[in-house]
């Protein structure tokens, strides 16, 4: 078959695409390579007027004409590529947002994939309008939304997520779900609002391409290694802040046991190496699931503090701490689970052997492409 990924969030479409071709389909990916981390796709849109000078100018033009000279842009290298967006016995949309344009110029290019492909799916995986409203609603625990509410940071810190409310994204958000075949949630954080609705066609795990990702046997004979990654600009969406707490507090109790590696916004290509020394990975805390970065941190045998909420380990049948650390909104409670393993680290041996054999037995990119391939056909 021939099959369209629009969009992309960190590698899950690429992978999906790997698995899909080893299938037999054929498979293209068009997206923006998610910003800073520079992710391969087949095709790469650039994201223009974003930062400097251009980036203050397109504000100016927007406040006083509002007209948005990136969406413009991207309009432009859509059109110019219009033949790729043909023709596809399959095409899926990574968000309901998936070319980045404000939701008028979105429609535009949207109603020509509709018009020239039958049909289209919608993957739920990073803030759309139903997860967002859920968390506004908070419906969950704790969501992305708990900083929001704490009013820390600034309104700008949390409009990648609060933007899905606004009316045009509203609209938007009806017209994708019009127009599409089916739904289908990346993980439990997408999956839980979107049960009951008409078109949800489940969840499917994120596919890993473990043969991409080496096991790293865990040598935990001198010092324990902890890595924090932080993505600037979700700074509190990550709870990046909560993890800094919680390791001034070990490190003061710990600092000639442990070594603490942090990095900001670095490129996929260096982020991915960059940890292969660590023991332990701390990569968010207001989620119920792992993403992305958690599942390939998992792979190579990383301790990861993540989602791994009850909700998780009753789907997956799991007890705690034993495949991923729940890392709970609390610094202190953080700090008492990192404590746990600096002086337990035959622990961190366990889990890391746990934490290869949960990917490759629910993640694995070829059982996940095949699980995509039978939910698209059960829907058409």
């Amino acid at each position: 078959m021939k099959i369209l990924l629009i969009g992309e969030y960190n590698s899950s479409h690429y992978t999906l695409k790997e698995g899909l071709e080893s299938l037999g389909h054929n498979v293209i990916v068009i997206g923006f390579g998610d910003g800073f981390k520079k992710r391969m796709v087949d095709y790469n849109f650039e994201r223009k007027y974003i930062s400097g000078f251009t980036g203050f100018l397109k504000k100016v033009i927007y406040k006083l004409f509002k007209i948005d000279i990136t969406s413009l842009a991207i309009k432009s290298q859509f059109f110019k590529h219009q033949e790729i967006f043909r023709g596809h016995d399959i095409v899926q949309l990574i968000n309901e947002n998936s070319f980045n344009c404000i939701p008028r110029i979105e429609m535009k290019l949207l109603e020509f994939v509709f018009k020239h492909n039958k049909n289209v799916f919608l993957l739920s995986c990073g803030t759309d309008y139903p997860s967002v409203k859920y968390a506004m609603d908070k419906k969950f625990r704790y969501s992305i939304l708990t900083p929001y509410f704490e009013k820390k940071g600034n309104k700008n810190d949390f409009l990648h997520a609060t933007q899905y409310l606004k009316k045009d994204f509203v609209l938007l958000h009806h017209y994708v779900t019009k127009n599409i075949k089916g739904v289908i949630a990346s993980d439990l954080d997408y999956h839980i609002p979107l049960l009951g609705e008409e078109k949800y066609l489940g969840m499917i795990p994120n596919p890993i391409n473990v043969l991409k990702l080496a096991y790293l046997t865990p040598k935990v004979d001198g010092k324990i290694v902890i890595f924090h990654g932080i993505n600037a600009a979700h700074y509190y969406k990550k709870g990046n802040d909560i993890f800094e707490e919680a390791l001034a507090l070990v490190s003061e109790k710990y600092k000639d046991r442990i070594e603490i590696i942090t990095v900001r916004s670095i490129p996929y290509a260096e982020y991915i190496t960059l940890f292969d020394r660590a023991h332990i990975l701390l990569d968010q805390v207001f989620a119920y699931d792992q993403g992305f970065n958690a599942l390939e941190a998992m792979a190579k045998g990383k301790v990861v503090f993540t989602g791994a909420e009850k909700e998780w380990l009753d789907y997956y049948n799991l007890e705690e701490n034993t495949v991923a650390i729940n890392a709970l909104p609390d610094p202190i409670k953080i700090a008492e689970k990192l404590e746990w393993l600096i002086t337990n680290p035959n622990k961190i041996e366990e889990i890391s052997r746990n934490a290869r054999s949960f990917i490759e037995k629910e993640h694995d990119y070829k059982l996940v492409a095949n699980l995509y391939f039978e939910k698209w056909q059960g829907a058409i």
